[in-house]
Protein backbone atom coordinates (compact mmCIF):
# COMPACT_ATOMS: atom_id res chain seq x y z
CA UNK A 1 0.00 0.00 0.00
CA UNK A 2 1.27 3.45 -0.88
CA UNK A 3 2.63 5.41 1.79
CA UNK A 4 1.32 9.03 0.14
CA UNK A 5 -2.46 7.16 -0.42
CA UNK A 6 -5.03 9.09 1.29
CA UNK A 7 -7.71 7.89 -0.60
CA UNK A 8 -7.35 4.48 -2.21
CA UNK A 9 -8.79 2.89 -4.83
CA UNK A 10 -8.93 3.50 -9.52
CA UNK A 11 -10.87 6.21 -11.20
CA UNK A 12 -14.45 6.06 -10.62
CA UNK A 13 -16.55 4.44 -13.21
CA UNK A 14 -19.61 6.31 -13.83
CA UNK A 15 -22.38 6.65 -16.43
CA UNK A 16 -21.28 8.92 -18.77
CA UNK A 17 -25.17 10.52 -18.67
CA UNK A 18 -25.08 10.27 -15.15
CA UNK A 19 -23.34 13.34 -14.16
CA UNK A 20 -25.22 15.38 -16.62
CA UNK A 21 -28.27 14.59 -15.55
CA UNK A 22 -27.45 15.71 -12.01
CA UNK A 23 -26.49 18.85 -12.85
CA UNK A 24 -29.26 19.58 -15.53
CA UNK A 25 -31.23 18.72 -12.30
CA UNK A 26 -28.95 20.87 -9.71
CA UNK A 27 -29.53 23.92 -11.94
CA UNK A 28 -33.03 23.59 -12.18
CA UNK A 29 -33.30 22.77 -8.41
CA UNK A 30 -31.28 26.51 -7.44
CA UNK A 31 -32.81 28.35 -10.25
CA UNK A 32 -36.45 27.22 -8.93
CA UNK A 33 -35.34 27.85 -5.22
CA UNK A 34 -33.39 30.76 -6.04
CA UNK A 35 -36.52 32.42 -7.54
CA UNK A 36 -38.51 32.32 -4.43
CA UNK A 37 -36.33 35.02 -3.59
CA UNK A 38 -35.19 36.83 -6.26
CA UNK A 39 -37.78 36.08 -8.86
CA UNK A 40 -36.56 36.27 -13.11
CA UNK A 41 -33.56 38.07 -12.07
CA UNK A 42 -32.02 35.09 -9.89
CA UNK A 43 -33.40 32.22 -12.29
CA UNK A 44 -31.38 34.48 -14.87
CA UNK A 45 -28.77 34.67 -12.54
CA UNK A 46 -28.17 30.62 -11.93
CA UNK A 47 -28.27 30.62 -16.02
CA UNK A 48 -25.27 33.00 -16.18
CA UNK A 49 -23.34 30.82 -13.68
CA UNK A 50 -24.25 27.97 -15.77
CA UNK A 51 -22.95 29.57 -18.42
CA UNK A 52 -19.61 30.79 -16.69
CA UNK A 53 -19.05 26.86 -15.69
CA UNK A 54 -19.08 25.94 -19.26
CA UNK A 55 -17.08 28.37 -19.99
CA UNK A 56 -14.49 28.41 -17.83
CA UNK A 57 -14.15 24.22 -17.93
CA UNK A 58 -14.39 24.00 -21.97
CA UNK A 59 -12.16 27.01 -22.41
CA UNK A 60 -9.67 25.80 -19.13
CA UNK A 61 -9.77 29.32 -18.90
CA UNK A 62 -7.84 29.96 -15.59
CA UNK A 63 -5.55 32.64 -13.91
CA UNK A 64 -3.60 30.22 -12.13
CA UNK A 65 -1.95 28.07 -14.91
CA UNK A 66 -1.41 31.31 -17.40
CA UNK A 67 0.21 33.62 -14.29
CA UNK A 68 2.52 30.28 -13.53
CA UNK A 69 3.73 29.44 -17.24
CA UNK A 70 4.77 33.23 -17.73
CA UNK A 71 7.08 33.29 -15.32
CA UNK A 72 8.10 29.31 -15.54
CA UNK A 73 7.80 28.58 -18.81
CA UNK A 74 7.80 32.09 -20.72
CA UNK A 75 4.26 31.14 -22.42
CA UNK A 76 2.34 33.80 -22.74
CA UNK A 77 -0.89 32.65 -24.58
CA UNK A 78 -2.94 32.47 -21.29
CA UNK A 79 -1.69 35.93 -20.10
CA UNK A 80 -2.75 37.64 -23.50
CA UNK A 81 -5.98 36.08 -23.43
CA UNK A 82 -6.60 37.79 -20.03
CA UNK A 83 -6.11 40.89 -21.27
CA UNK A 84 -8.30 40.79 -24.44
CA UNK A 85 -10.71 39.48 -21.82
CA UNK A 86 -10.22 42.30 -19.57
CA UNK A 87 -10.30 45.32 -22.46
CA UNK A 88 -13.59 43.85 -24.48
CA UNK A 89 -15.52 43.55 -21.21
CA UNK A 90 -14.46 47.20 -20.39
CA UNK A 91 -15.71 47.89 -23.74
CA UNK A 92 -19.22 47.07 -22.51
CA UNK A 93 -19.09 48.04 -19.53
CA UNK A 94 -17.60 51.17 -18.97
CA UNK A 95 -20.69 52.49 -20.79
CA UNK A 96 -23.10 50.93 -18.88
CA UNK A 97 -21.50 52.41 -15.62
CA UNK A 98 -20.98 56.07 -17.42
CA UNK A 99 -24.25 56.39 -18.94
CA UNK A 100 -26.22 54.45 -16.81
CA UNK A 101 -29.73 56.37 -16.34
CA UNK A 102 -30.62 55.47 -19.77
CA UNK A 103 -30.03 52.02 -18.66
CA UNK A 104 -31.98 51.93 -15.71
CA UNK A 105 -34.94 53.00 -17.47
CA UNK A 106 -34.95 50.10 -19.33
CA UNK A 107 -34.93 48.12 -16.12
CA UNK A 108 -31.44 47.15 -16.53
CA UNK A 109 -28.50 47.70 -13.90
CA UNK A 110 -25.23 49.16 -14.09
CA UNK A 111 -23.67 49.15 -10.67
CA UNK A 112 -19.59 49.10 -10.33
CA UNK A 113 -17.16 47.89 -7.27
CA UNK A 114 -14.45 51.30 -6.47
CA UNK A 115 -12.83 50.54 -3.68
CA UNK A 116 -9.37 52.15 -1.30
CA UNK A 117 -6.53 50.23 -1.67
CA UNK A 118 -3.83 49.96 1.06
CA UNK A 119 -1.80 47.24 3.66
CA UNK A 120 -4.70 45.30 3.73
CA UNK A 121 -5.40 44.42 0.82
CA UNK A 122 -2.21 44.43 -0.65
CA UNK A 123 -1.11 41.93 2.10
CA UNK A 124 -4.58 39.82 1.51
CA UNK A 125 -3.65 39.98 -2.80
CA UNK A 126 -0.27 38.56 -2.16
CA UNK A 127 -1.35 35.67 0.01
CA UNK A 128 -4.06 35.12 -1.88
CA UNK A 129 -1.68 34.75 -5.36
CA UNK A 130 0.38 32.65 -3.29
CA UNK A 131 -2.84 30.13 -2.60
CA UNK A 132 -3.13 30.25 -5.89
CA UNK A 133 -0.17 27.98 -7.03
CA UNK A 134 -0.37 25.73 -4.03
CA UNK A 135 -4.24 25.11 -4.01
CA UNK A 136 -4.26 24.82 -7.67
CA UNK A 137 -6.86 27.14 -8.65
CA UNK A 138 -8.16 30.36 -7.94
CA UNK A 139 -11.64 31.42 -7.43
CA UNK A 140 -13.07 30.44 -10.11
CA UNK A 141 -10.73 27.69 -10.93
CA UNK A 142 -11.66 26.28 -7.62
CA UNK A 143 -15.30 26.19 -9.07
CA UNK A 144 -15.22 24.88 -12.68
CA UNK A 145 -12.72 22.04 -11.15
CA UNK A 146 -14.93 21.21 -8.68
CA UNK A 147 -17.95 20.78 -11.10
CA UNK A 148 -15.94 19.07 -13.63
CA UNK A 149 -15.01 16.39 -11.07
CA UNK A 150 -11.27 17.05 -9.35
CA UNK A 151 -11.55 14.94 -5.90
CA UNK A 152 -8.46 17.33 -4.55
CA UNK A 153 -10.32 20.34 -5.53
CA UNK A 154 -13.13 19.55 -3.13
CA UNK A 155 -10.46 19.94 -0.51
CA UNK A 156 -9.49 22.90 -1.95
CA UNK A 157 -12.69 24.75 -1.70
CA UNK A 158 -13.11 23.03 1.90
CA UNK A 159 -10.28 25.23 3.08
CA UNK A 160 -11.02 28.16 1.16
CA UNK A 161 -14.39 28.40 2.79
CA UNK A 162 -12.87 27.97 6.07
CA UNK A 163 -9.97 30.35 5.00
CA UNK A 164 -12.69 32.81 4.50
CA UNK A 165 -14.60 32.45 7.76
CA UNK A 166 -11.56 33.00 9.53
CA UNK A 167 -10.91 36.18 7.62
CA UNK A 168 -14.52 37.39 8.45
CA UNK A 169 -13.21 37.06 12.16
CA UNK A 170 -9.98 38.98 11.80
CA UNK A 171 -11.30 41.44 8.99
CA UNK A 172 -11.96 44.30 12.08
CA UNK A 173 -8.24 43.78 13.43
CA UNK A 174 -7.01 44.52 10.20
CA UNK A 175 -8.73 48.00 9.45
CA UNK A 176 -7.86 51.63 10.17
CA UNK A 177 -4.26 50.83 8.43
CA UNK A 178 -2.59 53.35 5.50
CA UNK A 179 -4.92 53.22 1.94
CA UNK A 180 -5.07 54.39 -1.00
CA UNK A 181 -8.48 55.77 -1.25
CA UNK A 182 -10.38 54.97 -4.17
CA UNK A 183 -9.79 55.91 -7.83
CA UNK A 184 -12.56 55.74 -10.65
CA UNK A 185 -10.75 55.90 -14.24
CA UNK A 186 -14.78 56.21 -16.06
CA UNK A 187 -15.50 59.05 -13.04
CA UNK A 188 -12.48 60.90 -13.66
CA UNK A 189 -11.66 60.45 -17.57
CA UNK A 190 -15.49 59.53 -18.72
CA UNK A 191 -16.18 56.40 -20.59
CA UNK A 192 -14.02 56.79 -23.58
CA UNK A 193 -10.99 58.70 -21.86
CA UNK A 194 -11.39 55.45 -19.68
CA UNK A 195 -11.02 53.19 -22.13
CA UNK A 196 -8.15 54.33 -23.87
CA UNK A 197 -6.27 53.85 -20.43
CA UNK A 198 -7.52 50.38 -20.74
CA UNK A 199 -6.73 49.40 -24.22
CA UNK A 200 -3.22 50.73 -23.32
CA UNK A 201 -2.71 48.60 -20.12
CA UNK A 202 -3.90 45.76 -21.76
CA UNK A 203 -2.36 46.41 -25.03
CA UNK A 204 1.32 46.76 -23.56
CA UNK A 205 0.90 43.88 -21.27
CA UNK A 206 -0.35 41.64 -24.11
CA UNK A 207 3.32 42.76 -26.21
CA UNK A 208 5.40 42.04 -23.10
CA UNK A 209 3.82 38.51 -23.10
CA UNK A 210 4.44 37.98 -26.84
CA UNK A 211 7.96 39.33 -26.54
CA UNK A 212 9.04 37.37 -24.27
CA UNK A 213 7.62 34.23 -25.09
CA UNK A 214 9.25 34.69 -28.67
CA UNK A 215 12.42 35.53 -27.08
CA UNK A 216 12.30 32.20 -24.95
CA UNK A 217 11.52 29.72 -27.72
CA UNK A 218 11.18 31.68 -31.10
CA UNK A 219 7.94 31.90 -31.68
CA UNK A 220 4.64 31.50 -30.56
CA UNK A 221 2.99 28.39 -28.44
CA UNK A 222 -0.07 27.41 -30.94
CA UNK A 223 -3.66 28.46 -29.84
CA UNK A 224 -6.06 25.53 -28.69
CA UNK A 225 -8.63 25.42 -31.78
CA UNK A 226 -12.29 24.81 -30.63
CA UNK A 227 -13.53 21.29 -31.43
CA UNK A 228 -17.32 21.03 -30.20
CA UNK A 229 -19.72 23.29 -28.65
CA UNK A 230 -20.97 21.06 -26.32
CA UNK A 231 -18.20 18.85 -26.31
CA UNK A 232 -15.34 20.98 -25.86
CA UNK A 233 -12.13 22.11 -26.24
CA UNK A 234 -12.94 25.62 -26.82
CA UNK A 235 -10.60 28.17 -28.34
CA UNK A 236 -9.68 31.14 -25.97
CA UNK A 237 -11.58 32.89 -28.21
CA UNK A 238 -14.83 31.15 -27.47
CA UNK A 239 -13.96 31.11 -23.80
CA UNK A 240 -13.31 35.00 -23.87
CA UNK A 241 -16.61 35.95 -25.32
CA UNK A 242 -18.37 33.89 -22.93
CA UNK A 243 -16.44 35.26 -19.99
CA UNK A 244 -17.63 38.66 -21.35
CA UNK A 245 -21.30 37.68 -21.85
CA UNK A 246 -21.28 36.19 -18.31
CA UNK A 247 -18.99 39.59 -17.27
CA UNK A 248 -22.02 42.34 -18.73
CA UNK A 249 -24.51 39.99 -17.74
CA UNK A 250 -24.02 39.79 -14.19
CA UNK A 251 -24.02 43.70 -13.98
CA UNK A 252 -26.97 44.23 -15.63
CA UNK A 253 -28.80 41.57 -13.96
CA UNK A 254 -27.60 41.80 -10.13
CA UNK A 255 -25.76 45.66 -10.76
CA UNK A 256 -22.71 44.46 -9.60
CA UNK A 257 -20.32 43.00 -10.96
CA UNK A 258 -19.53 39.29 -11.06
CA UNK A 259 -18.22 37.77 -7.58
CA UNK A 260 -17.69 34.39 -5.85
CA UNK A 261 -15.56 34.26 -3.02
CA UNK A 262 -17.78 36.44 -0.96
CA UNK A 263 -20.40 33.23 -0.94
CA UNK A 264 -17.45 30.56 0.60
CA UNK A 265 -17.36 33.00 3.49
CA UNK A 266 -21.28 32.66 3.68
CA UNK A 267 -21.36 29.21 3.43
CA UNK A 268 -18.79 28.97 5.86
CA UNK A 269 -20.42 31.37 8.47
CA UNK A 270 -23.55 29.13 8.17
CA UNK A 271 -22.34 26.08 8.86
CA UNK A 272 -20.11 27.40 11.36
CA UNK A 273 -23.75 28.85 13.14
CA UNK A 274 -25.58 25.75 13.13
CA UNK A 275 -22.46 23.85 14.97
CA UNK A 276 -22.75 26.46 17.52
CA UNK A 277 -20.19 29.14 16.57
CA UNK A 278 -21.76 32.21 17.58
CA UNK A 279 -20.57 34.65 14.44
CA UNK A 280 -23.16 36.83 14.31
CA UNK A 281 -21.39 38.11 17.84
CA UNK A 282 -18.81 39.15 15.17
CA UNK A 283 -18.36 42.44 13.15
CA UNK A 284 -18.57 41.13 9.80
CA UNK A 285 -21.44 39.49 10.60
CA UNK A 286 -23.84 42.29 11.64
CA UNK A 287 -26.75 44.13 9.97
CA UNK A 288 -27.52 42.95 6.44
CA UNK A 289 -24.86 40.00 6.58
CA UNK A 290 -26.49 38.37 9.62
CA UNK A 291 -29.66 38.02 7.81
CA UNK A 292 -27.61 36.65 5.12
CA UNK A 293 -26.30 34.08 7.63
CA UNK A 294 -30.08 33.38 8.97
CA UNK A 295 -32.01 33.58 5.40
CA UNK A 296 -31.77 30.66 2.84
CA UNK A 297 -28.17 30.18 1.11
CA UNK A 298 -30.37 30.67 -2.29
CA UNK A 299 -31.72 34.43 -0.92
CA UNK A 300 -27.98 34.97 -1.78
CA UNK A 301 -27.17 36.38 -5.49
CA UNK A 302 -23.57 35.31 -5.07
CA UNK A 303 -23.78 31.43 -3.94
CA UNK A 304 -26.49 30.86 -6.35
CA UNK A 305 -24.38 32.16 -9.44
CA UNK A 306 -22.02 30.29 -7.48
CA UNK A 307 -23.78 27.03 -7.73
CA UNK A 308 -24.47 27.10 -11.33
CA UNK A 309 -20.63 27.43 -11.97
CA UNK A 310 -20.21 24.06 -9.97
CA UNK A 311 -23.55 22.05 -12.34
CA UNK A 312 -22.35 23.87 -15.47
CA UNK A 313 -18.80 22.66 -15.30
CA UNK A 314 -20.47 19.55 -14.66
CA UNK A 315 -22.60 19.46 -17.43
CA UNK A 316 -19.45 20.36 -19.42
CA UNK A 317 -17.30 17.62 -18.27
CA UNK A 318 -19.98 15.04 -18.75
CA UNK A 319 -20.97 15.93 -22.72
CA UNK A 320 -16.80 15.89 -23.00
CA UNK A 321 -16.52 12.58 -21.49
CA UNK A 322 -13.96 13.72 -18.71
CA UNK A 323 -16.03 13.31 -15.76
CA UNK A 324 -14.17 10.53 -14.01
CA UNK A 325 -13.34 11.95 -10.14
CA UNK A 326 -10.00 10.16 -9.31
CA UNK A 327 -10.05 8.72 -5.53
CA UNK A 328 -6.76 8.84 -4.76
CA UNK A 329 -4.96 11.44 -3.40
CA UNK A 330 -1.19 12.16 -2.00
CA UNK A 331 -0.31 13.53 1.44
CA UNK A 332 1.77 15.97 -0.07
CA UNK A 333 -1.42 16.85 -2.36
CA UNK A 334 -3.57 17.36 0.72
CA UNK A 335 -1.31 19.30 2.21
CA UNK A 336 -0.79 21.73 -0.14
CA UNK A 337 -4.68 21.68 -1.34
CA UNK A 338 -5.43 22.16 2.48
CA UNK A 339 -2.76 25.03 2.72
CA UNK A 340 -3.43 26.95 -0.61
CA UNK A 341 -7.38 26.88 0.21
CA UNK A 342 -6.63 28.46 3.62
CA UNK A 343 -4.38 31.27 2.21
CA UNK A 344 -7.11 31.85 -0.60
CA UNK A 345 -9.79 32.34 1.61
CA UNK A 346 -7.75 34.79 4.43
CA UNK A 347 -6.36 36.80 1.57
CA UNK A 348 -9.94 37.57 -0.72
CA UNK A 349 -11.74 38.58 2.58
CA UNK A 350 -8.99 41.26 3.10
CA UNK A 351 -8.89 42.25 -0.39
CA UNK A 352 -12.02 42.27 -1.42
CA UNK A 353 -12.11 39.21 -3.43
CA UNK A 354 -10.19 36.74 -5.88
CA UNK A 355 -9.48 36.74 -9.38
CA UNK A 356 -12.93 37.70 -10.12
CA UNK A 357 -14.43 39.98 -7.64
CA UNK A 358 -11.16 41.91 -7.21
CA UNK A 359 -8.97 41.48 -10.13
CA UNK A 360 -12.11 41.36 -12.86
CA UNK A 361 -14.92 42.98 -11.13
CA UNK A 362 -12.58 45.93 -10.31
CA UNK A 363 -11.01 46.64 -13.57
CA UNK A 364 -14.31 46.35 -15.35
CA UNK A 365 -15.52 48.40 -13.10
CA UNK A 366 -13.00 51.21 -13.87
CA UNK A 367 -11.54 50.76 -10.26
CA UNK A 368 -7.87 51.08 -10.14
CA UNK A 369 -8.01 48.19 -7.27
CA UNK A 370 -8.47 46.36 -9.39
CA UNK A 371 -5.52 46.83 -11.08
CA UNK A 372 -3.94 47.19 -7.91
CA UNK A 373 -4.74 43.69 -6.73
CA UNK A 374 -3.41 42.28 -9.99
CA UNK A 375 -0.48 43.17 -9.69
CA UNK A 376 0.67 42.08 -5.88
CA UNK A 377 -1.30 38.62 -6.46
CA UNK A 378 0.84 37.80 -9.37
CA UNK A 379 3.73 38.71 -7.04
CA UNK A 380 2.65 36.58 -4.65
CA UNK A 381 1.83 34.27 -7.46
CA UNK A 382 5.09 34.38 -9.33
CA UNK A 383 7.07 33.95 -5.54
CA UNK A 384 4.73 30.45 -5.00
CA UNK A 385 5.61 29.42 -8.59
CA UNK A 386 8.81 29.60 -8.42
CA UNK A 387 9.32 27.98 -4.56
CA UNK A 388 7.40 24.99 -5.68
CA UNK A 389 9.95 23.93 -8.82
CA UNK A 390 12.63 24.84 -6.16
CA UNK A 391 11.27 22.47 -3.62
CA UNK A 392 9.36 20.38 -5.57
CA UNK A 393 6.00 20.94 -3.76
Amino acid sequence: MSQTAVFQGENTHIPPKLPFAIAVLGILWVAYAASNYGGTRYVIAVAIGGLAGIGLYHAAFGFTAAWRRIVTERRGQGLRAQMILLAAACLFTFPLIDYGPPFADLGLRSGAWVLPFGVTATVGAFIFGMGMQLGGGCGSGTLFTVGGGSTRMVITLAAFITGSLIGTWHLPAWRGLPRIESFSMVREFGAPGALVVIFAITGLIWWWSRRIEVKAHGSLESPRQTGSILGGPWSHTLGIIALVVVSVATILTLGRPWGITSGFALWGAKFANIIGIDVLSWPYWSGGRARAVENSVFANSTSIMNFGIIFGAMAAASLAGKFNPILRIGWRNVATAVIGGLLMGYGARLAYGCNIGAYLGGIVSGSMHGWLWGVVAFAGSSVMAKLKIRYNW
